[in-house]
């Protein structure tokens, strides 16, 4: 190569590219959204419905061809491109210092990207009208006494859906059929809950299974919804009657309802309006867990008596669980997964920050009041 032209080439790297500033226009736009949207849940609610739910739906239509979790292998991918992004920062783009900068400059504002893209696509959601004021249910001090009666109706509920449930020699239930039919099944009961509530956005989409599935057991991780790529992704190690129940928290991610107790709570709604048993039963129980995990710290009296009413394979199950539970109860990973994510939920407005996914215990015991004798 001449001299002339490496120090053209050269002078080229000590500018700013037209993607630089490209990309810097939709940070600051982002910021700008991210702002308006925290001080005004009326236009968070219409951006979540609107230009959210179309780049949500964008990319979940984009990746669902995929049989595999493309999240999980960009994320696996990460230390290739590190070290080649390096090695090729040090022998193409570090000829002086100002190309240096240049280019680190660069690396940051596409890394940006990241953070616009969860904006536009996800994170106003953390700023819309809590789900309870949407759905018009009175918020008020839980009492022992309410979750009692709340624990009451689930079991009963519980207890008539796994009439027709099998239960195998782990004590496990077994789900009487794949991944892919629970899906649909799932897709299928969204459908009324979208009619009734205008604000779960409608999509034909599907969970992805996550390879490294035991290593997310050790983490604590159920399920993961990934916004830069739009996909659903599900921890398939986990035992048959939680996977529905986590899948369509996961789906209802994927559908705009960014808070951990509102998606768990779209769960239930979704889960029990479906005319699967198994998938009602997944839904009923996994609330009831909640709920009767509630009501212990409350009333460990009334814990026990709500026990005595659990169907004797349902208690077998939920023994089976803890037994099961015990190889990934104490694992260091839980404990980094668990502050990164309470950092992050904390970061995007919750001030519960992890303890926000057993605020769905506040929506049942409401709801239980409205809408149940």
């Amino acid at each position: 190569m001449s001299k002339e032209r490496k120090h053209r080439r050269e002078r080229n790297y000590e500018r700013f590219s037209t993607l630089f500033f490209i990309l810097l226009g939709l940070a600051v736009l982002a910021t700008v959204l991210l702002i308006i949207a925290s001080n005004s849940p009326s236009f968070a609610n219409g951006y979540n419905s609107t230009v959210g739910a179309a780049i949500r739906a964008a990319l979940a239509y984009t990746t669902s061809w995929l049989p595999f979790s493309l999240a999980e292998i960009l994320l696996y991918s990460l230390p290739i491109w590190l070290v080649v992004t390096v090695i090729y920062a040090y022998r193409r783009r570090c000829g002086s210092w100002k190309s240096t900068l240049v280019f680190l400059a660069t690396v940051i504002i596409v890394l940006s990207t990241l953070f616009s893209l969860f904006v536009f696509s996800f994170g106003i959601g953390y700023h819309t009208d809590p789900l309870g004021k949407r759905m018009g249910l009175e918020s008020a001090d839980v009492t022992a006494n309410d979750l009692y009666e709340t624990a009451v109706w689930l079991v009963q509920e519980v207890n008539k859906s796994a009439d027709g449930v099998s239960f195998g020699e782990d004590r496990f239930s077994v789900m009487p059929y794949d991944r892919d039919e629970m899906c649909e099944r799932l897709i299928q009961a969204y459908e009324g809950v979208c009619d009734r509530y205008d604000f779960v956005q409608r999509l034909d989409s599907t969970v992805k299974p996550v390879l490294a599935s035991e290593v997310m057991s050790h983490m604590h991780i159920t399920g993961v919804y990934s916004f830069f790529t739009g996909e659903a992704n599900l921890n398939v190690n986990f035992p048959d009657y939680t996977l529905p129940y986590t899948a369509a928290h996961e789906l209802a991610h994927q559908r705009g309802i960014a808070r951990e107790d509102e998606a768990n709570f779209i769960a239930f709604l979704v889960t029990v309006d479906s005319a699967d048993a198994y998938i009602r039963y997944s839904g009923y129980l996994n609330l009831f867990e909640y709920v009767a995990n509630a009501l212990y710290k409350a009333d460990r009296e009334l814990y026990r008596s709500v026990l005595k009413m659990l169907d004797a394979g349902v208690i077998g199950e939920m023994q089976a669980y803890s037994d099961f539970f015990d190889a990934y109860r104490d694992s260091a990973l839980s404990g980094v997964s668990g502050a990164v994510n309470d950092a992050y939920l904390k970061l995007n407005g919750s001030e519960a920050g992890t303890k926000s996914y057993g605020l769905v215990v506040d929506l049942a015991v409401a709801y239980k009041k409205a809408y149940v004798s």
